[in-house]
């Protein structure tokens, strides 16, 4: 990836020494030397290897289980359905998945058995001689044969969940004389998470309880999973995040299972146990990006004034529910994107399928229903007449209108100065008419320009928050330093960073004087999940308030002057700790989340204010599009955004370029491939992801919050995810005048539609 340059921040917002600066990322040099230790660098004394014998087939009745010669069976520890300590479920939003298939396999690769020995390689000869008795029983792999009810694989009718948004009268809205009527259909494939380290777990368990390490996001979800398995008090249960080599919301919920596989198994064996995926079983079994289906139909008046929208989107939820509610109502919320529609009707399904469960990935659903809206409009603006850009800044929200789901938009939203710098850098209106004439004149490759304009609430939905309660803590010693203590956790984002900086500020000290407690539920409270775009938004905000409390504490106490500077502060601190300490025996702050004042969410009726804060963004991509091969080239990319306050401009720029690359990725290169609902693609040989040759440069813009200096900051792990697909797409329309409708659209699905293209040319 070409460097280009420091995003565009004012100065101004800098809040004291730190916050707003660069500084270098905390954990940077222990990773870059290898003195950083991953799950699969650590060890126990006496460990073990686990196993896990799958299912090779999506649907099957288990008739028996058998084991073959040549292993020494009397030395492999053994663990089945029967042997589980408590209920066979998989805690999360619903308990529909068993730890262990029992009885029946409902999807390919589902666990059936797990194994243990000391020696890894015998282990792994042990999974391969277990014979699974397994009668195959129907199965079902299509979006529309699932709601038809063709095999009944969920439930009693193969429906998750199922979301409605009815505003306004679509059905006249669409009747009006005056309006352009469009339909299209638009399809997205499921995308592998590909996280450079694959999942991995130490569990021990001992009459003290039970206690596992590993990779992973969220440690307060591994341990409810792990408090329910084993029947056990709370304070019995201790999991601990070890280094963690990425996640893109992979490692949000399985872990949960990994752990728990370990942990059964160690709990029988008497001795700590390891199970660590490999690249090949992690992609076949682990959760992926919801594939989804979306119709939209739309009513704009021939100036491009918007009208109606009608959706129905569908996403796959695979064989149990997981966070398919909860992906579907992000992707729900989205579907209008940031456009004034007086009539909208959206109705939203995740339903069950024989694939694998599909999970948590970066955009949780919005990036899904984005890139159908933002291709649809390309499409309506195509018919119009209208420029792309024109269109959709005519129909802009603007502060107090409404969004889709009843959202007022409070904030002095500038949307027109998000596209216009969007614009101007990526010279839009000469490079369009530029093309034009160039793809005019023939030669085996066409040039495009193509635009997404979308929108990303941060944090969890509705009452999500409030359902959290979220808590950190901070606590402040004698030596000087303040102690972080949140179950947030760092995932290569920069969360150490993002929370020292505002530590520093907060209390007045250098920033070698914080430190990040190591996530552990022993040690720290629940501060909830590392999901949503939230970690900076709402924990972050935890973190400043109860760093914020110990020098109000002191300064109470008149052991620190209320108007000191920062050196004098950082000279002071340790002394004035020391003093308050020996009165009081301790001095710590605490911060819960509470709601923004007027914040309501009808969860039933699926209206109200869905989020805190919205972060807003124009993407503009530009390729190149061979003929001869069907081979798209990204040339160069411009991500502009508002974000409210930036922390580190470094690390959010890298956030951008990150998702940028990831979203380029699902557009045009990364598809899985299915049989029989087993994924046949599963290695880095066959699964194709852009590499720093295939992504172009990434010009990152955060322009100036719409707040001013009382901007907060908003969540942008996820924002970037979801713009790439469609402008790119968008660009590849421009240079070639066809209509894509789907991702991943690899060269063999460009060259079908340019072939139908030129036959329908004839």
């Amino acid at each position: 990836m070409q460097p280009a340059g420091p995003p565009a921040y004012p100065r101004r917002m800098h809040d004291g020494a730190w916050v707003g600066r660069s500084v270098s990322r905390r954990e940077g040099s222990d990773k870059v030397s290898g003195k950083l230790a991953y799950i699969d660098d650590l060890s126990r004394p006496g460990m073990l290897h686990g196993v896990t014998v799958r299912s090779p087939v999506a649907r099957a009745r288990i008739r028996g289980i058998s084991f073959g010669p040549g292993v020494p069976w009397d030395e492999i520890v053994v663990v089945g359905p029967k042997d589980l300590p408590g209920p066979n479920v998989v805690k999360l939003i619903d308990v529909d998945q068993p730890l262990l298939a029992d009885g029946e396999v409902r999807h390919c690769d589902e666990p059936i058995l797990l194994l243990a020995h000391a020696d890894r390689a015998v282990a792994e000869r042990a999974r391969a001689a277990v014979i699974l008795d397994l009668e195959p029983l129907p199965a079902v792999f299509d979006l529309d044969a699932a709601l038809r009810g063709d095999v009944i694989v969920w439930g009693s009718d193969n429906l998750f969940r199922e979301y409605r948004v009815h505003n306004g009268d679509v059905d006249a809205g669409m009747a009006d004389p005056d309006v352009v009527i469009l339909e299209g259909v638009y399809d997205t494939g499921a995308q592998e998470q590909m996280y450079i380290e694959p999942q991995g777990m130490i569990a021990e368990v001992d009459a003290h309880g039970v206690t596992v390490r590993g990779s992973l996001q969220c440690p307060y979800y591994v341990h409810s999973a792990l408090v329910a398995l084993f029947e056990l008090p709370a304070d019995r249960v201790r999991v601990i995040q070890a280094a963690t080599g990425g996640g893109f919301g992979g490692k949000e919920e399985y872990p949960s299972i990994i752990a728990a596989h370990a942990a059964v198994l160690a709990r029988k064996a008497g001795r700590p146990v390891k199970i660590i995926y490999d690249r090949v079983e992690d992609v076949m079994a682990t959760t992926k990006r919801h594939p989804s289906r979306t119709r939209v139909r739309t009513a704009v008046r021939k100036d491009g004034t918007m009208v109606a929208l009608d959706i129905d989107f569908v996403i796959d939820g695979g064989a149990y529910l997981t966070l398919s509610p909860v992906v579907l109502s992000r992707g729900t919320i989205h579907a209008a994107g940031p456009y004034r529609w007086p009539n909208v009707r959206i109705h939203a399904r995740a339903v069950a399928t024989s694939h694998p469960p599909h999970g948590a990935f970066r955009g949780f659903g919005a990036p899904q229903s984005v890139f159908a809206l933002e291709r649809h409009l390309d499409r309506v603006a195509s018919r119009l007449g209208l420029d792309p850009a024109e269109l959709r800044r005519r129909n802009f929200l603007r502060q107090g209108d409404r969004t889709a789901v009843g959202q007022v938009v409070h904030e002095p939203v500038d949307l027109d100065a998000v596209l216009d710098r969007a614009l101007e850098m990526s010279n839009w209106a000469e490079k369009r008419a530029r093309f034009e004439v160039e793809n005019r004149a023939g030669g085996p490759t066409r040039r495009g320009l193509g635009l997404a304009f979308f929108y990303h609430g941060a944090g969890f939905t509705g009452a999500g928050e409030v359902h959290l309660a979220s808590v950190a803590h901070t606590e402040a010693t004698a030596d000087g330093r303040v102690k972080v203590l949140t179950a947030s956790t760092e995932i290569g984002q920069g969360t150490n960073t993002i929370f020292t900086q505002i530590v520093a500020d907060a209390v007045g000290l250098p920033l070698d004087r914080v430190d990040i407690a190591e996530p552990d539920t022993a040690a720290v409270p629940d501060s909830g999940p590392t999901v949503a775009s939230r970690t900076t938004m709402v924990v972050g905000q935890l973190v400043r308030d109860a760093a914020a409390q110990l020098r109000t504490a002191l300064v109470d106490a008149g052991l620190l002057a209320a108007d000191a500077d920062r050196d004098q502060t950082a000279a002071a601190f340790g002394p004035a700790v020391a003093a308050y300490v020996e009165r009081h025996g301790s001095l710590r702050g605490q911060a819960t989340y509470r709601p923004p004042d007027g914040i309501h969410w009808d969860e039933k009726k699926f209206h109200g204010d869905a989020y805190a804060a919205y972060a807003w963004a124009a993407y503009v991509a530009e390729v190149t599009v061979d003929l001869r091969t069907a081979e798209v080239r990204v040339d160069d990319f411009v991500a502009v955004q508002e974000a409210g306050r930036i922390v580190n401009p470094t690390m959010a720029a890298g956030q951008i370029e990150g998702g940028v690359a990831q979203g380029i990725g699902w557009a045009i290169y990364e598809r899985i491939v299915w049989k029989d609902g087993r994924v046949r693609n599963p290695q880095m040989t066959n699964y194709i992801i852009p590499t720093a040759v295939d992504t172009p440069p990434i010009r990152v813009v955060f322009v100036p919050p719409f707040l001013g200096d009382a901007a907060p900051s908003k969540g942008i792990g996820e924002l970037p995810m979801d713009g790439p697909a469609p402008a790119v797409l968008a660009a590849v329309a421009h240079a070639t005048g066809t209509e894509p409708m789907a991702i991943p659209m690899l060269p063999e699905q460009l060259m079908i539609i340019l072939e139908e293209h030129r036959h329908g040319d004839r």
